[in-house]
């Protein structure tokens, strides 16, 4: 099994690590090449726009977007999930893959200086509280009936899967709870 992340921009970095640390050998995927070996995808944290500007000018685009439609399991991390979302409020030219359906609201917790950390509790990770990291997160403002929520922040959803998809609102690649990284492993291998 050969988990991507996709490599052009943000915190791809600490995806890598923390699945190094599971005992994953991960491809960092900067080409269709490395985009066609792999079995599923992580899209990191970073700047939304200029990662769904790279994937386009890059030819990358296209083809994620077609094996997402046929069954390629993807994980998106706050930017990731603007990536993946069906709309983005107020930005309804930027690029996005229109994987999952739910609109998202950018920076919707506040500016980088705003940024948090807390507790939330994730019911399909068991009992032990994740420490969720927020910086300049998304905010999901509607979604279809097909999303499931995994988890809340006060009455948001912030982890949601619909079908091969998974996006969360938070950072989980910057703590050292590899939970919600091995339940993505999990939707791979099944």
């Amino acid at each position: 099994m050969k988990i991507g992340v996709l490599a052009l921009q943000g915190d791809f970095r600490e995806h890598l690590e923390i699945l190094h640390s599971i005992g994953v050998n991960p491809v960092a995927v900067k080409s269709k090449e490395a985009l066609d070996i792999v079995d599923g995808l992580i899209i990191p944290g970073g700047e939304s726009t200029t990662i769904g500007k790279i994937m386009k000018e890059m030819g990358l685009f296209d083809d994620l977007k077609k094996k997402i439609e046929d069954g390629l399991p993807v994980f998106g991390t706050c930017a990731g999930m603007i990536v993946l979302a069906k709309n983005i409020s107020g930005f309804p030219d930027q690029v996005r893959l229109e994987a999952i359906d739910i609109t998202v609201e950018r920076n919707s917790y506040g500016r980088q200086i705003e940024s948090f950390e807390t507790d939330i509790r994730i019911p399909v990770l068991g009992d032990k509280p994740f420490r969720a990291v927020f910086i300049r997160a998304p905010k999901v403002v509607e979604m279809g009936k097909e999303v499931e929520v995994l988890a809340y922040f006060n009455k948001d959803p912030v982890l949601l899967k619909q079908k091969n998809v998974l996006v969360c609102s938070f950072h989980p690649e910057l703590t050292m709870d590899s939970r919600i990284h091995r339940y993505f492993l999990e939707m791979v291998r099944g």
